[in-house]
């Protein structure tokens, strides 16, 4: 071989090579030469396509994730739900009670039988209440009364 075509630190890391084998030699051992591994190569190729999977699942798990999620949502609006409308059709059902619509009337609108007397107490605050003030302590066709006034102009 021509020693013009190689370099100098080829021809140093020959020249070690060689040395080490003589070495090995006289010593009775064989001589362990670097070996290239293939598995560069395979290892880049496998890191590539795991590396495409992840970038190609990524969107889909995400989606997953998120419609998992919602749907955990809506169940929980969904037992919301349920449960509101059993208290409704549980009131419904007090609602068609006769006792309970009476006693309803009583506290709300101020009902009283036939011969009994209706007495609104205050609060004992002593405020004065003007005509347009809407009161807890008022019944409620004062209320109402009172706001037709006012959207007529009178007052």
């Amino acid at each position: 071989m021509p020693a013009d075509r190689f370099s100098t630190a080829t021809r140093i890391r020959a020249f070690g090579a060689q040395a080490a084998e003589r070495l090995y030699r006289a010593r009775g051992r064989t001589v362990r030469t670097p070996r290239r591994s293939r598995l560069t190569g395979r290892a880049a190729l496998l890191a590539l396509v795991v590396c495409s999977l992840v970038v190609a699942l990524a969107y889909p798990m995400r989606q997953y994730v998120s419609q998992r999620s919602e749907i955990a949502e809506q169940q929980r609006q969904a037992e919301h739900a349920r449960k509101k409308v059993k208290q409704l059709r549980e009131l419904r059902a007090r609602w068609e009670d006769p006792a309970f619509v009476e006693q309803q009337a009583r506290e709300h609108l101020h009902f009283v039988r036939p011969g009994e007397v209706g007495y609104t107490v205050r609060d004992g605050t002593g405020a004065a209440h003007r005509p347009s003030d809407h009161g807890p302590d008022r019944a409620w066709y004062q209320n109402l009364w009172d706001g037709v006034d006012e959207a007529d102009g009178k007052r």
